[in-house]
């Protein structure tokens, strides 16, 4: 897929469709995001478009009429674009774009395009590069829309086929290689990983929405000079930095891709060796841009994410940030409602040191090491140690797993009866392999 670099001269329209499924307002908000999006691209958005219908079209998205509308404004304002706020399937984008006689993008491809552009290393490129092509394989056709304007009949069909097909094994084949060097990448992460775990520091992983201040966060606590702009996906590729708290632990926190709605299946699998430091962290830091007025879908929508990780309930500490921008009486509502919140500015320090004490108070926790003697039947206590703790060790004797964990205080609550004092727990010589030891270590690691 061809990225332009530069295209701030590109006029863009944006269309999205109210219907039974989408609220008015969750709409206007969704375009809102998705102009700014276009402005992190590159284009200047000129106007935007709503239609209301029961459903999406078939063959335009929007309604044909509407969709000769968009055409004949496109002429009128000299648009070079034209941005949906879903995701077209490719006969949509095809027909679309015979129609108007423009780009056509849909918001997949706009943030897969911003991906490209912030990429820096081998890493986040070879990601891109992978999410971009799961994204065109369906869509090969709309790059051979030339012979349909052949008479068609004898010596037509065959040389169009063949050559699409060519194109779908090439970038077939361009796909296994991506997703060999990411094993690659993933394996060699997983040692770093690991040579980092041997010290016994905690992980910790700042999440949350884009744009919200995860990078302004880990510059203020450690100095990394991480790029921190007032733009969508301003951080892509994960940085990783050592802080030393007040009372001396020592911790890992990594900076990581922010989070949108919406945000492309292919973008979350391609990114999955990266987004494995939000699966290992022992503590997330969920930092949430309060001065946003659609902060608490921004919420749920990191939430979403998490779950399609399988990190959903590992220990988090909420960041209220951006506090200097809220009304006084709002900030009072809003530490009512995130009572096991912190408010802080990382614009200008305001509660910085109470986020340091809390940080300190939460890791306190993950020094808590705890052994247990899990029945074999249970595994979902199984899986929740390797999900929410940190795994020292697991082996398997008889009809029980022990587990000996870094774990948070409620989950020890919620495991007690699996307790045990440490002279219970079996010498090493004597437990009998773990036939899952290696899936096990794979997701510890």
């Amino acid at each position: 897929m061809t990225v332009s670099r530069q295209r701030a001269h590109e006029k863009a329209i944006l269309v999205g469709v109210e219907h039974k499924d989408v609220d008015k307002w969750d709409l206007e908000d969704s375009l809102i995001e998705l102009g700014q999006l276009a402005t992190t691209a590159g284009a200047h958005v000129v106007d935007t478009v709503v239609q209301k219908l029961e459903k999406p079209t078939a063959p335009f998205y929007i309604g044909k009429g509407k969709a000769q509308d968009v055409a004949r404004q496109c002429a009128r304002q000299e648009v070079t674009s034209v941005i949906f706020d879903d995701e077209l399937s490719p006969a949509q984008g095809r027909n679309l774009e015979q129609l108007v006689s423009r780009k056509v993008l849909d918001r997949t491809q706009l943030i897969l395009d911003i991906f490209a552009q912030r990429a820096r290393t081998r890493e986040g490129r070879l990601q891109i590069e992978l999410a971009q092509l799961h994204y065109l394989l369906p869509r090969l056709t709309r790059m051979w829309t030339h012979l349909s304007r052949q008479s068609g009949g004898i010596g037509t069909r065959g040389p169009g086929e063949t050559q699409l097909e060519v194109d779908r094994r090439r970038v077939l084949e361009r796909i296994a290689r991506l997703e060999r060097d990411l094993k690659d990448v993933r394996k060699h992460r997983t040692v770093q990983r690991e040579g980092r775990m041997r010290r016994n520091w905690p992980l910790a992983s700042l999440i949350g929405y884009t744009n919200a201040g995860k990078s302004s966060l880990l510059n203020l606590l450690t100095g990394a000079g991480v790029l921190a702009e007032d733009k969508l996906f301003a951080t892509l590729d994960p940085t990783t930095r050592q802080v030393t708290l007040p009372n001396k632990l020592k911790l890992l926190l990594t900076d990581t891709v922010g989070f949108i709605r919406k945000l492309p299946h292919t973008v979350i699998e391609s990114f999955k060796a990266t987004l494995e430091e939000v699966q290992v962290a022992d503590l997330l830091i969920h930092v949430v841009d309060v001065s946003h007025p659609q902060f608490r879908e921004q919420i749920a929508a990191v939430e979403a994410v998490l779950r399609e990780l399988d990190a959903s309930g590992k220990q988090t500490l909420m960041v209220l940030n951006k506090i200097d921008q809220v009304d006084p009486d709002v900030l009072i509502g809003l530490k009512a409602h995130y009572p096991a919140a912190v408010a802080i500015s990382t614009r200008t320090g305001e509660g910085v040191d109470s986020f340091i004490d809390e940080l300190q108070l939460r890791l306190g926790a993950w020094r808590m090491r705890v052994d247990f003697r899990v029945p074999i039947s249970d595994s979902a206590a199984v899986a929740e140690l390797h999900r929410v703790g940190h795994v020292i060790s697991s082996r398997y004797v008889g009809e029980f797993a022990y587990v000996t964990a870094h774990i948070p205080p409620e989950l020890r609550s919620r495991l007690e009866r699996y307790a045990i004092d440490e002279v219970e727990m079996p010498e090493a010589p004597h437990a009998v392999d773990d036939p899952h030891a290696e899936s096990a270590v794979s997701t510890v690691a």
